[in-house]
């Protein structure tokens, strides 16, 4: 993935728990680590999950991928850079790099496609314009 396509990028720690019993981070983290790194940017643009809701929104994970590149181990820190890579009328598909903080050394990619649903409904619906607005002003594709 092209390093410049990214402007944001979230700083995270790796945590005691975040390893397994070989002293590397659990393949099964770095789907928390995109789910940390999508809430991060979503906050940075001003919808932390609170506004969403009290916009009547909230959104379903329906799809995640996840590619390995190296390993992480405890204390490292990491950079979860994250971008909005497609927004259709309901869904909108994250996409992330993880590198080492320390040197840039690619630890994974992967994607998450989000669905933006109706509280009381759970039914999808159109990504709020605010919002639509805001992820399309930031990465430069409105």
């Amino acid at each position: 993935m092209d390093q410049t396509r990214y402007r944001f990028h979230y700083p995270l720690q790796v945590r005691f728990a975040d390893t397994d019993a070989q002293g590397h981070v659990f393949f099964g983290t770095y789907f928390t680590y995109l789910d940390e790194g999508l809430m991060a940017y979503l906050r940075s643009l001003g919808f932390p999950v609170k506004a969403l809701l009290e916009m009547g929104v909230d959104m379903f994970y329906v799809d995640a991928h996840c590619q390995f590149k190296a390993s992480a181990t405890f204390e490292e820190m990491l950079h979860v850079h994250t971008r909005i890579g497609r927004i259709g009328n309901s869904s909108l598909t994250a996409e992330f790099r993880i590198d080492k903080a320390e040197n840039g050394e690619p630890l994974a990619s992967g994607e998450l496609v989000a669905v933006i649903i109706d509280v009381e409904t759970r039914k999808p619906v159109r990504i709020p314009d605010k919002l639509r607005a805001a992820i399309t002003d930031y990465e430069g594709t409105g």
